[in-house]
């Protein structure tokens, strides 16, 4: 069995699993989310800790167990914490604002860029130059925070352009005659 698979989620105080036939929902403070259920995986709540469970010994099932059990670990992790994903702007210039669920960005095009946020999908800008992504889903989180940085990645030689706040960009020499 899948070594994941076997540990239980802690489900806290304050937090509502509902497992149905067909999907599995998680209510907390940080909103709803529901999940699809695998049939290769029999999801069980005991005493506020839930468990997942392999159906048959085919090594599908066993890989699906880990993966179902990590995915409504980070679901009940959504919605007590919420995830987060922090971006910066290198650059001459380049700066970003929050304006609702709208982001604004001036990033060395002749036009400003508006990224409109999806529902459930926070931001929040409190430097010119930083740009925090926030929300319940963890999924939705990294996706918006890839496109923000698509829009502009950093390029190899200056470094210039939108980056996670934890990514090294490596920067290339220049050109020797």
């Amino acid at each position: 069995m899948s070594r994941v698979g076997k540990s239980p989620v802690a489900v806290p105080q304050g937090v509502d699993v509902a497992i149905k036939e067909d999907q599995i929902s998680v209510k907390g403070k940080g909103g709803n989310l529901s999940l699809s259920q695998n049939r290769l995986v029999k999801v069980s709540n005991e005493n506020g800790k839930l468990t997942f469970t392999p159906v048959d010994e085919s090594r599908e099932a066993n890989a699906m167990s880990g993966t179902m059990r990590q995915l409504v670990n980070n679901m009940v992790q959504g919605v007590t914490a919420g995830f987060e994903k922090k971006l910066t702007l290198v650059g001459v210039g380049f700066r970003a604002a929050a304006q609702g669920n709208k982001l604004n960005l001036a990033i060395g095009f002749s036009h400003p860029v508006n990224i409109e946020m999806p529902e459930g999908i926070t931001v929040a800008t409190p430097a010119p130059t930083e740009i925090i992504v926030k929300g319940a889903d963890r999924q939705r989180v990294g996706q918006i925070a890839a496109e923000i940085r698509a829009v502009r990645p950093p390029e190899p030689y200056k470094g210039k352009g939108i980056r996670y706040a934890d990514e090294k960009v490596v920067i290339k020499e220049t050109k020797k005659k």
